[in-house]
């Protein structure tokens, strides 16, 4: 049997390596054990634009049925917030997407979400990869008859509800008076409709223009990641102005990035400072989470308005965890993936988009003005990027990782202040700069990320990591 590995949230291969029938099979009947042990009785399924994408969803489906429990089907490609929305909505025990989220196009992934519509908890993942590991096709269920003990599929449109969900966290009153041209890049995704979709479902008069709204399992020729190498095709449309501005979700529709007027890259951690304004002006409190990735702006703001800063490792589902605990406002991660007080604990790129429109509509200001008054409320200047370096194979990530055991006094002229090694190593430098190094969990990847007082000396600490990177002894072979 193929060994499969769950990274920060669920399990992630490639299309007809290992991501297969088979072992999609043994990874529903692994979920479906874990279900009914914890007295579950249903379960919601539904699946992105990746392909074979529908089909994967409904075996995962018939393998729920053949355990015994009401499988819930989507009837179309669904984002995954609609999906762990749908898991509260119908009291379901849990939830499966089938999503490789922001992945090249060649991956498909499993995700499952707990009964409160968000990330499964590390406990979770656990127990389902430990089943996985100890499931063979002998016992994976799969008979589609009738019988004592079976349980159904029944095929479920989630859109309309979803909608009245989001109606329900947006100020739709004060968006009504919001007139011009608001971009949406789906990129080939499973958001692709769905924002427009509700601008028709609320009667609004903001204008939704589409790009890249086919869904396509090759999300247009890029990773459908909503980075700047990947958004030529937005921020171009940017570049020619006569918009409020553009926003891209990725491929499940739970992270976004946004493109001012002009072009301008608006990245995770000012879409964070401005949700983080706009959650406590609508009155709210409570902790701010973020997770060990994200720009220090957010503590300094969140601090200067006297709000407790919760720091987690990489990965919403600790996130989650966290929210599950009560008492947060906001909690978001650097890859574009925000949650908010007042709906599910998921991260969700259709309503933080609607959410930074209603913050464009209250403050009266543009989002480039009103982030400007954010930075000198926190006294910090936001300079900040991140390189992943592609490897050959996992064990090369894990070289670099334990060369770092042992790492430079001296980075781009910075002292080495402290190591941090809450999720991979971050070496903090003089001046509160920091460079921050970790493996991808689920590709042979590595991440870093840097942030300092100016961008040239960002793109400095980034290019002596790589330096770094390419100096050990095992790459250099």
């Amino acid at each position: 049997m193929d060994v499969l590995e769950f990274g920060t949230d669920g399990w992630r291969d490639v299309i007809a390596d290992r991501f297969t029938y088979r072992n999609v099979a043994r990874c529903a009947q692994a979920y479906a054990e874990h279900l009914l042990e914890a007295g579950q009785d249903s379960v919601v399924v539904g699946y992105d634009t990746r392909f074979g994408g529908e089909s994967f969803a409904r075996l995962v489906a018939e393998v729920m049925a053949a355990n015994g429990l009401t499988a819930l089907l989507s009837a179309t490609f669904v984002p995954t917030p609609a999906l762990s929305f749908a898991v509260t909505h119908f009291a379901a025990g849990g939830g499966v997407m089938l999503s490789a989220s922001h992945n090249p196009p060649q991956y498909n992934g499993l995700k499952v979400k707990g009964s409160y519509g968000g990330s499964a908890t590390d406990e979770v993942y656990r127990d389902v990869a430990a089943r996985v590991a100890t499931t063979d096709d002998a016992r994976v269920r799969r008979d589609k008859g009738s019988g004592k003990g079976l349980g159904s599929v029944e095929i479920v449109d989630i859109r309309p509800l979803y909608f009245q969900k989001l109606a329900e966290l947006i100020d739709v009153e004060t968006l009504r008076g919001v007139r011009g041209t608001l971009v949406h890049d789906a990129m080939g995704g499973a958001a692709a409709g769905w924002l427009s979709g509700f601008v028709h479902f609320t009667g609004l008069e903001v204008q939704v223009e589409q790009l890249r709204k086919r869904p396509d399992p090759l999300f247009h020729g890029v990773n459908p990641e909503p980075l700047p190498p990947n958004m030529a095709t937005t921020i171009a449309r940017a570049q020619e102005g006569d918009l409020l501005f553009a926003s891209a979700t990725d491929g499940d529709g739970d992270r976004l990035g946004l493109v001012l007027p002009g072009g301008k890259f608006f990245n995770s951690h000012q879409i964070f400072a401005v949700l983080l304004d706009l959650m406590q002006r609508r009155g709210g409190s409570g902790r701010v989470v973020k997770t060990f990735t994200v720009s220090r702006l957010i503590e300094r703001l969140a601090q200067r308005r006297g709000l407790e800063v919760v720091e987690t490792p990489v990965g919403f589902k600790h996130i989650v965890e966290k929210m599950l605990e009560g008492d947060v406002l906001i909690g978001g991660e650097e890859s574009g993936g925000i949650g908010v007080a007042g709906h599910i604990p998921e991260r969700d790129g259709i309503a933080n988009t609607l959410l930074i429109l209603e913050a464009i509509a209250r403050s009266g200001m543009g989002l480039e003005e009103l982030f400007a008054g954010l930075e000198r409320e926190a006294d910090w200047h936001h300079a900040y990027d991140r390189a992943d370096l592609h490897l050959e194979s996992r064990s090369l990530t894990g070289a670099v990782m334990a060369a770092l055991a042992d790492p430079p006094q001296l980075i781009a002229g910075r002292p080495l202040t402290s190591v941090e090694t809450r999720d991979g190593v971050k070496l903090n430098l003089g001046d509160s700069a920091w460079l921050l190094v970790r493996a991808s969990g689920t590709e042979p990847l590595l991440r870093i990320y840097a942030e300092a007082p100016s961008a040239d000396e960002v793109a400095t600490l980034l290019a002596q990591a790589k330096r770094f990177v390419a100096a050990v002894p095992v790459l250099k072979r």
